[in-house]
């Protein structure tokens, strides 16, 4: 583990501010259960961010789960009163600025509607991923709501 020095991952500490530290590995943290190997922690305490895309409006729905969990796409459609599908590599960079394993759930290219599953509150502190493929940072469940202006819902299966 080192500071952060990817563009990607520098732009992510940017948005985080001080209080934060943006840190990159050599192995890889796409997956959470990579992430959770690199940092050493559960799979749980990781924050999924995953992109779907809301039909017929367009929007990107930015959804953040624990990592031993997936998205229950109808709870989510439900919520955001739109059907959920889920977004394409494109997708997610147009509206995100960051790659699918590296999305953070802040700092993206533009303002999306975010959930965070309740799930995530359980712990006393997570990580999420920071812009790269190998990049992350530590936050509480707190923090990730405040920092997100996000919404806790119950979106896991």
């Amino acid at each position: 583990m080192k500071p952060a020095t990817a563009a990607s991952a520098l732009k992510v500490q940017a948005a985080l501010g001080p209080g934060y530290q943006v840190v990159e590995f050599d192995a890889g943290t796409r997956t959470a259960a990579e992430a959770a190997a690199a940092i050493g922690c559960k799979d749980a305490e990781i924050a999924k961010s995953l992109i779907f895309r809301a039909e017929p409006s367009g929007r990107a729905v930015l959804a953040i789960v624990s990592g031993d969990k997936r998205v229950d796409e109808r709870k989510l459609g439900a919520i955001v009163g739109e059907r959920i599908v889920r977004a394409d590599a494109d997708f997610v960079r147009e509206k995100t600025g960051f790659a699918i394993g590296g999305v953070p759930p802040l700092g993206c290219a533009e303002p999306l509607t975010t959930l965070i599953d309740e799930s995530l509150s359980a712990f006393a502190t997570i990580w999420a991923a920071a812009g790269t493929p190998n990049a992350v940072f530590r936050l509480t469940p707190a923090d990730l709501l405040r920092l997100t202006g996000g919404t806790q819902a119950a979106i896991a299966r």
